[in-house]
């Protein structure tokens, strides 16, 4: 199964690092978060991925171009003019990049890689900036047993601040970081039958518009209720959490 990754946004509310480089390129770690959410998927055993690039995406295309390169111990020879590889940590990723213009929105990104795509396998596909410790095995076992055309990983978002408990006006306790702020949203992770596509007028269009509303309404879309951790990486103060989660050692992302 592929799986497609929309990697090609500006990142503006995430300007301090994305005036430089497209936002999945901002590093968690020193590893770019893109890295982080395709060795989630290879954990469970997707190795086929299609990015769609966009804002500066030649440096999506550069990492990947040296990413063996810099993976592995290697031997310059250069009075022979031959480069030796000893040990290669490179994991065994097909990786396709395609340029899905600078300002498409969601959905038309998705329709520029059509043609990347089996039109009779479903695909994963999901956003260049949030990671979560969701079961990707489960969820397309779970889409298969359904028959709809899509299935979202539902997920309850993070708390950003702490909480006042009160009695009247009395202020009697104060909760750091309460579990959740409401209902469920779309934490992205989907898995789509390729007929999904057609659902998508064209650039402009967004993935979070008409194409889920038209499924939903028709009946044809899932939800995968993950309980556990997913964080994005909208602010700074998101990649700065991210970081010290990866800095302890033990980031709940981190299932491979």
């Amino acid at each position: 199964m592929k799986a497609v990754i929309l990697a090609g946004g500006l990142g503006s509310r995430l300007a301090e690092e994305t005036h430089t480089r497209p936002k999945p390129m901002v590093e968690i770690g020193s590893r770019p978060i893109l890295w982080h959410i395709m060795k989630i998927y290879y954990a469970h055993g997707v190795r086929d991925f299609v990015i769609c690039c966009g804002f500066k995406g030649y440096m999506i295309k550069e990492y990947f171009a040296n990413y063996s390169l810099h993976m592995s111990d290697i031997t310059f020879d250069l009075g022979a003019n031959r480069l030796e590889f000893h040990r290669q940590n490179a994991e065994s990723w097909r990786v396709t990049l395609v340029d899905t213009g600078e300002n498409s929105m969601t959905g038309g990104r998705l329709k520029r890689v059509a043609a990347y795509l089996d039109p009779n396998e479903p695909f994963c596909f999901t956003y260049g900036d949030g990671v979560a410790d969701t079961d990707i095995s489960a969820t397309i076992a779970f889409h298969k047993s359904h028959g709809k055309l899509a299935t979202v990983t539902a997920v309850r978002p993070p708390a950003r601040f702490g909480a006042l408990r009160f009695e009247g006006d009395d202020v009697t306790g104060f909760v750091e970081k309460p579990e959740g702020e409401g209902g469920f949203i779309n934490g992205g992770f989907f898995i789509l039958d390729p007929s999904v596509i057609d659902r998508i007028e064209g650039d402009a269009s967004s993935f979070e518009g008409e194409p889920l509303g038209s499924l939903a309404a028709d009946g044809q879309l899932k939800a995968w209720f993950h309980k556990g951790f997913w964080q994005p990486m909208d602010t700074l103060r998101d990649k700065i959490q991210l970081e010290n989660l990866w800095a302890s050692g033990n980031p709940p992302w981190k299932v491979w």
